[in-house]
């Protein structure tokens, strides 16, 4: 005898178990389709210039902002630039200490309300940095320079750097010492053949043609390098050998036709108390 088959009663429990559970999906997916997504920093870049040291990325920010952390190779992380709208970081003082050490970076990307935001935020790497090999070379600069003869001397100022010791900025030779070099371009003011002279001090002594004006710049180089190895060339400047000599000249004559003015001058009005003083002399006595 078969057994009768009666309806199914739905059960109130399970019904309002599975209208909560729709409901908390439906939240979830309501409160993700309102978040605002966070875009990653791409393009992460180095600047540097006598370890004057910023990084640099993309994108802007819209709805987002951005942290930097630095951390030396197996060290732990510092944050800088704190929630920033900027695409840049300046670096400078943490990698100063130790331009010897290498460095990584990267930038943290939070929403605008970042104050609230609780997790871990997505991130970006840089690239290592070690400022002492990849920090460019800035314009050099040439303090004097003097040509005399068969002679030219041109002296070079070493560019003050970021990097302090004992509270002092530290010259590119106070950090690079003999490593840095500089190489000497000159040539005939008259021509364009150009000529060059090496050093790893500070000053150059060359031989040139007497009577000849001649024109120079310089750069510095880091020979033990491979890649950032010379700097820009400094602004040129040109001796003025001929105009020199003819300056001179003509400052010679000013001062004697000065002097021979001045002492005429003064021999006439000489002459004139002398010839004043011997009528006072010779006209006779008034009666008394």
């Amino acid at each position: 005898m078969e057994t009768p088959t009666w309806p199914r009663v739905p059960c109130p429990e399970a019904a309002v178990a599975r209208m909560l559970l729709l409901g908390w999906v439906l939240l979830q997916v309501a409160g993700a389709s309102g978040t605002t997504e966070v875009v990653v920093a791409y393009n992460l870049t180095w600047k540097s210039t006598n370890f004057k040291t910023i990084l640099e990325w993309e994108p802007k920010p819209i709805n987002h902002v951005y942290t930097v952390q630095i951390s030396p190779r197996l060290g732990n992380w510092k944050s800088k630039c704190f929630y920033t709208t900027d695409t840049e970081c300046d670096l400078t003082d943490e990698i100063v200490n130790d331009v010897n050490q290498t460095y990584e970076a990267r930038v943290l990307s939070y929403p605008a309300d970042a104050t609230d935001y609780s997790g871990e935020p997505p991130f970006t790497n840089s690239p290592a940095f070690t400022p002492y090999m990849e920090t460019k070379l800035g314009l050099p600069t040439i303090q004097s320079f003097k040509q005399v003869g068969t002679k030219l001397n041109v002296t070079i100022q070493d560019a003050r750097t970021l990097v302090r010791r004992n509270g002092t900025f530290l010259s590119l030779r106070d950090v690079f010492g003999k490593n840095l070099s500089y190489t000497l371009y000159y040539w005939k003011a008259s021509s364009t053949g150009k000529k060059t002279a090496k050093t790893n001090t500070n000053e150059f002594l060359i031989d040139v043609d007497e009577g000849e004006s001649y024109c120079f710049s310089v750069q510095a180089v880091i020979p033990s390098r491979k890649s950032n190895q010379k700097s820009p060339e400094s602004y040129t400047e040109c001796t003025h050998h001929k105009k020199e000599m003819l300056l001179g000249i003509v400052i010679v004559v000013l001062v004697a036709v000065i002097l021979t003015s001045i002492l005429s001058v003064t021999l006439y009005k000489c002459r004139k108390v002398s010839a004043q003083q011997s009528g006072k002399e010779s006209s006779p006595l008034n009666a008394a």
